[in-house]
């Protein structure tokens, strides 16, 4: 398997369940997981899907195929056949392709069109497909348009050797349609093997994973399978943002964000929880920073190959309860240089009050501490500060516990190449822009600041 940068028939499977009057289930409110599997004619993208399909057995999967998307030929077309190159772009339907796929998305249903190979037209009622987790669009030219590879949170390109190809070609048109070999090799040096190199092999660099050997190379099939269940474990944000990452959930954790959201808990073990939570993102933002291979001797006079990651960093805190994860933060890195700004609100937005930040910050990776991200106004001011100060976009790393969708549709869409790491994403925000479930006003909480420091504290959101 090649990494790059970080068809079953008309019946084909749909695993998407119904209910039992054959309507699609309801409140699917999940944005599925699209992959394109492309490559050329007859190199294995069929068995791929299967492979993929069957070991996602647990999953609901529709399967799509790129050849449903064929155009209808004309009279004068269907005359002469021969002449038509399948293998274009324009021979596809590409606006019924990408309607299909946002209907899908949307948690509607799409009536996929019956395509018959032998008369070249629309045949039948069509194939009903109802939303799943997993879509898997393939086809030999899902990679070319950029509007359809927009959609997709994995890129395949399956390669095989051009004879294998041509091989299994000639098989499946003369069994499968009804086609004498001298036809399927005149159309295979008149627009296949052209149309191939034209606009198939080009579509291959735009795919993340490339399968040498198709369906035999089971390691990469086995990585592919493993990713995509990794991804249908994160909220659905995380598909959406390649820059948003939420510390993998467990009891413990689940546990801490009980304590801490609970509005009867005392201030010093909602601190003691709270810190807790704090170590655990700092830790995994750690972990996104660039580092280098090194290789050290251990006690034993033994050679161990390990890592060192970048030693020019900064934190930088949002004014007040930002400062509660500095001292995670000197933790972790002893001596560190820790930045503050105080940023308020002003009319519908808000204003930057106060900046004291490392005069080379510039030249430092900068993890961004604020316990919660609601709206995202104060975060992308501080943001918009680092970036006049010279700090590269991509090496900002904003940390916090708990984060609004609304937030994080905010930052990510104005900063794209920052990441975000928080320990869990929150349903939304109420109508005073606070954060639901929440946690309340988390500076009051942390430093006892509230209107009864030693009673319970009220969560405001």
């Amino acid at each position: 398997m090649s990494v790059m940068d970080d068809k079953i028939p008309a019946k084909s499977l749909n695993q998407s369940s119904t209910q039992s009057n054959g309507a699609p289930p309801q409140s699917r409110n999940k944005v599925p997981f699209i992959i394109g599997v492309a490559g050329g004619t007859a190199s294995g993208k069929t068995t791929v899907c299967n492979v993929i399909i069957s070991r996602l057995h647990d999953r609901r999967v529709v399967l799509i195929n790129q050849d449903s998307f064929y155009h209808c030929f004309s009279d004068e077309q269907s005359a002469n056949p021969q002449d038509y190159n399948f293998d274009h772009p324009d021979s596809f339907d590409t606006e019924l392709l990408l309607s299909c796929v946002e209907t899908l998305k949307k948690g509607q249903s799409f009536n996929i069109p019956d395509y018959d190979y032998k008369t070249h037209k629309k045949s039948g009622p069509g194939r009903m497909v109802n939303p799943s987790d997993v879509i898997i669009l393939e086809g030999i030219l899902v990679l070319h348009d950029e509007r359809v590879r927009d959609q997709m949170n994995i890129k395949i390109f399956v390669d095989s050797d051009s004879d294998v190809r041509l091989g299994r070609r000639i098989k499946r048109d003369t069994v499968e349609r009804g086609r004498n070999i001298q036809y399927v090799l005149d159309q295979y040096d008149k627009h296949v093997k052209p149309s191939f190199e034209e606009f198939i092999l080009p579509s291959k660099k735009h795919a993340d994973i490339i399968i040498p050997w198709g369906a035999d190379n089971d390691v990469a099939i086995d990585l592919i399978v493993q990713h995509i269940r990794t991804k249908l474990g994160q909220h659905d944000l995380c598909k959406i943002y390649q820059n948003l990452f939420v510390i993998p959930s467990t009891f413990q954790i689940r546990g801490m964000h009980t304590l801490i959201r609970d509005a009867k808990t005392r201030k010093h073990d909602f601190v003691f929880y709270a810190d807790r939570l704090i170590r655990l993102v700092v830790e995994h933002g750690l972990g996104h920073l660039p580092f280098t291979e090194k290789q050290i001797i251990t006690p034993t006079e033994s050679i161990y190959t390990g890592v060192v990651f970048c030693k020019r960093l900064c934190g930088v805190s949002i004014i007040r309860s930002g400062e509660s994860m500095e001292n995670a933060l000197r933790a972790c890195c002893k001596g560190i240089k820790i930045g503050k700004v105080l940023i308020q609100r002003e009319g519908n937005g808000r204003q930057l009050i106060y900046e004291k930040l490392p005069k080379d910050i510039s030249s430092r990776q900068v993890l961004l501490l604020d316990p919660v991200l609601a709206s995202g106004d104060s975060a992308m001011e501080a943001i918009s500060l680092l970036l006049s100060k010279g700090v590269s976009e991509s090496n900002i790393i904003f940390l916090n516990l708990i984060a609004a969708p609304e937030g994080i549709h905010a930052v990510c869409r104005q900063y794209p190449r920052l990441k975000i790491v928080t320990s869990e994403i929150d349903a939304g925000l109420n109508e005073h822009s606070r954060v639901i479930p929440g946690m309340g006003d988390f500076g009051d909480r942390y430093f006892g600041t509230g209107s009864n420091a030693s009673a319970p504290f009220l969560p405001k959101n």
